[in-house]
C-alpha cells in the first residue's frame, strides 16, 4: 500500500470521525466544531463534491452536514468527546495538506490533552440556510 492511499484512508475516517461529533454537537445544540487539520479538511473539500457525501454523512451522523467558512482560533471544544468515543487524536489532525507534521502542536496535544488551534471552517447543519446552529 502506498503511503497516499493509507493516508487518504487516515484522513477519510478521521472526516468521518469528525462528522460524528459534529452531528452529536448539533444535536445537544453544543454548537460547531471547529475543523482545525488542514489534512482532514482537505478530504472534507474533495468529498463534499462527490455524489456519496449524503450518504457518508449519514451514515456517520445521522443526517447530512454542511460546510461553511468560518475563521477563528483558540481552544478546540470537541477534543474530550473525540477521545472518550475514539481514543487520542492521531498525527493526521497535526499533518498539513502537504503531508508536513506540526511536530510542536503534537507534542503539546500529547502533553496537556488540550488543542489550541486556528481553523477556517466549521460544520453545519446541511439544511440549506448556511447556518452554524448555536452562532445565533
Amino acid at each position: 500500500m502506498s503511503r497516499t492511499t493509507r493516508t487518504t484512508t487516515i484522513e477519510h475516517r478521521e472526516l468521518g470521525r469528525f462528522l460524528a461529533v459534529a452531528g452529536r454537537r448539533f444535536v445537544r445544540g453544543d454548537g460547531p466544531a471547529e475543523m482545525f487539520s488542514r489534512a482532514v479538511d482537505a478530504v472534507w473539500h474533495r468529498a463534499l463534491a462527490g455524489p456519496g457525501y449524503a450518504d457518508f454523512c449519514t451514515g456517520r451522523a445521522g443526517s447530512v452536514i454542511g460546510h461553511r467558512e468560518a475563521k477563528g482560533s483558540g481552544p478546540i471544544g470537541w477534543v474530550t468527546e473525540y477521545e472518550e468515543e475514539y481514543g487520542p487524536l492521531p498525527e493526521i489532525w497535526f499533518t498539513d495538506e502537504e503531508g508536513r507534521l506540526n511536530a510542536a502542536a503534537l507534542a503539546r496535544y500529547r502533553e496537556t490533552g488540550r488543542v489550541v488551534a486556528e481553523w477556517d471552517c466549521v460544520p453545519t447543519t446541511g439544511d440549506g440556510d448556511d447556518a452554524v446552529p448555536g452562532s445565533r
